[in-house]
């Protein structure tokens, strides 16, 4: 199953990454332990959050817009993405200008041109219409299948280090912070930072 899953928008306008939820390993629960005789020992503390008593499920979550705005990685991918985005929209942004020109020249002229010149006109006036739906459904596209292909070069690079800190930490399950249906989650389970800096780390190498 990816990592990564969706695009949405924040609310400045900036496309980010959602990460899939990562279910990393689903231990069977230990065995019951019986109740310690008289003046034994007391049994061990709850350990952190996220961690049951006895080395029992451990769960912990990531914040996947964090990861995608402050690693190294998404950056990269926003970055991408934006520029690619510009790219498509200055060009729209000719085509429209074209139509509009256009459009003012065949009505300005609707009282001194010939007929046959304003039908001339007006045939070419379709033809930059539809030729910009073309090129707005071609950009479409495009952004699309950069959008997957960065989604899949990301996917490769975020998925190994969320397995490698949850099977080094223990880690029974690993869900999405807040796309997994979670009500409350403590941020002492959170190993976003973990995640990011392991991967920004790796980026280096």
């Amino acid at each position: 199953m990816p990592v990564i899953a969706h695009f949405r928008k924040t609310a400045t306008g900036i496309v980010v990454l959602g990460l899939a939820l990562a279910v990393l390993a689903v231990l069977a629960a230990p065995p019951a332990m019986a109740a310690p005789a008289p003046g034994a020992a007391a049994s061990p503390a709850a350990g952190p959050a996220g961690t049951a008593a006895g080395g029992g499920l451990r769960v912990a979550v990531i914040d996947t817009e964090k990861i995608l705005l402050s690693s190294t990685a998404g950056k990269k991918a926003i970055a991408e993405l934006k520029k690619a985005q510009e790219q498509k929209e200055g060009e729209l942004r000719a085509k429209q200008q074209e139509i509009k020109d256009l459009q003012d020249k065949l009505s300005q002229g609707r009282l001194t041109l010939a007929q046959d010149k304003l039908t001339e006109m007006s045939k070419q006036l379709e033809d930059k219409e539809i030729g910009l739906r073309r090129l707005s459904d071609d950009a479409t596209r495009e952004l699309n299948k950069r959008k997957d292909d960065l989604l899949g070069g990301i996917d490769e690079k975020v998925m190994p280090v969320i397995n490698q800190i949850g099977h080094e930490q223990g880690y029974t399950m690993i869900f999405r912070k807040f796309e997994s249906g979670l009500i409350y989650a403590d941020d002492a389970i959170d190993i976003t930072s973990a995640v990011v800096q392991r991967l920004d780390a790796q980026a280096q190498k």
